[in-house]
C-alpha cells in the first residue's frame, strides 16, 4: 500500500474512531483523480476490519461499475454482494469506485442500502466529486474530503516513492502536480502523457507559424483522447502559464515545464499576452462544457478554432 502522505486530520479522525469503534456504516471519500482516495479507503477498511497489517482481506471487496456508467444494473451487484455473509469474521468492507459515475437512478437504489446495510456491512463510496453524488447520501455518510497537497507535502511524497530523480525535476514534478501525488508519478513514467504534453506543445508552436488546417490536424490527433479530456486543458494552462511568466519576467528557472524550456522561450517571443488571454477564455469554457457533458468532439473543435482564430 502506498505511504499515506498528508491529510493528518483525517488519519487522525480514523485513528480516533479506532479506538472506540465507532466507524459509520457508510463513508464517502472525495478528492481528484490521484489524490489518494484509493489509499485512504484500503487505510480506513483495515482499521474497520481490525487488520494491522497489508494483507489482503476477502472480506474488503473491491467493486469497479463495468462500463463509463455506474449504474442500476452494477448496483444489484453491490447490493447481492452486500446480502453475503462474511467469509473470514463478522466484518465486511465494500470499496466502491468511481462513484461520482454513479447516474441518479442509481444512486436512489443505492439509498436504501446506505440507510440500512446489513449488520457488519461497511460501504466506502470513492468519488473525484462531491457535486455529482446526491444531498440525500452524502447526509448518511461519513465525509472524508480530501485536498491539495502542501508543496512540503509533496517534497516529502517524491523524496519518498521517487528519491533518485535529479533535483531539477523533483522540483518539475511538484510544480507539475498542483498537490495531487498521482500527477507525480504520471509526470515520471507515463509514455502517453509525455506523448500528450508533445502534442499540446506542437499546437502552440503551429499557431505562432499559422500552420494550414491546425483545427483538422488536432482534432484528429485529439480524437481518442475523451479520457484525458481534462488533462489536455491542464497541460494547455500550464504551458500558457509558463509563457506568460517567461513573457514578464524572462527568467527560465520559473518554468514548470522544464524539459519544453526552449520551446516556451521561442513561442512567448512571438505571442501577444491578448491572444494568450482569449486562449485562457476558450480554455474555461471547454471546462465548463466538459464539466456538462457537452460533447467531446464539438468541445475540442470550438477550442481548437478559438486558438487558431485568436
Amino acid at each position: 500500500m502506498r505511504k499515506i502522505v498528508g491529510h493528518e486530520n483525517i488519519i487522525a479522525g480514523i485513528n480516533k474512531r479506532n479506538l472506540n469503534d465507532s466507524f459509520s456504516h457508510a463513508n464517502l471519500i472525495v478528492g481528484n483523480d490521484g489524490i489518494g482516495k484509493s489509499v485512504l479507503a484500503r487505510y480506513l477498511s483495515n482499521k474497520i476490519m481490525k487488520k494491522s497489517n497489508d494483507l489482503e482481506s476477502v472480506d474488503i471487496v473491491k467493486y469497479h461499475p463495468s462500463s463509463n456508467s455506474f449504474g442500476v444494473d452494477d448496483v444489484r451487484n453491490i447490493i447481492e454482494e452486500v446480502n453475503k455473509k462474511p467469509y473470514e469474521g463478522n466484518r465486511k468492507v465494500l470499496i466502491l469506485y468511481r462513484c461520482d459515475k454513479l447516474t441518479i437512478q442509481a444512486q436512489n437504489a443505492l439509498l436504501k442500502t446506505i440507510e440500512e446495510p446489513p449488520k457488519g456491512v461497511y460501504l466506502i463510496l470513492l468519488s473525484d466529486s462531491l457535486e455529482s453524488i446526491l444531498d440525500t447520501i452524502q447526509s448518511r455518510c461519513q465525509v472524508y474530503k480530501l485536498t491539495p497537497l502542501s508543496k512540503e507535502e509533496m517534497i516529502q511524497y517524491i523524496e519518498y516513492k521517487h528519491s533518485d530523480l535529479a533535483e531539477s525535476d523533483k522540483r518539475a514534478a511538484v510544480a507539475y502536480s498542483t498537490g495531487i501525488p498521482g500527477k507525480v508519478d504520471r509526470f515520471i513514467g507515463d509514455e502517453s502523457l509525455k506523448d500528450l504534453r508533445n502534442i499540446c506543445i506542437q499546437l502552440f508552436e503551429d499557431i505562432l507559424k499559422r500552420e494550414q488546417g491546425i483545427v483538422l490536424k488536432y482534432k484528429e490527433l485529439f480524437k481518442n483522447l475523451k479520457e484525458e479530456q481534462m488533462e489536455i486543458l491542464n497541460i494547455l494552462l500550464l504551458y500558457i502559464r509558463d509563457i506568460m511568466i517567461f513573457k514578464e519576467l524572462n527568467k527560465s528557472e520559473l518554468i514548470v515545464n522544464f524539459d519544453k524550456v526552449d520551446k516556451i522561450k521561442y513561442i512567448s517571443r512571438g505571442i501577444s499576452y491578448k491572444k494568450l488571454n482569449c486562449m485562457l477564455e476558450y480554455i474555461k469554457e471547454a471546462r465548463l462544457n466538459f464539466n456538462s457533458n457537452t460533447n467531446y468532439s464539438m468541445t475540442i473543435s470550438v477550442l481548437l478554432m478559438g486558438f487558431a482564430e485568436v
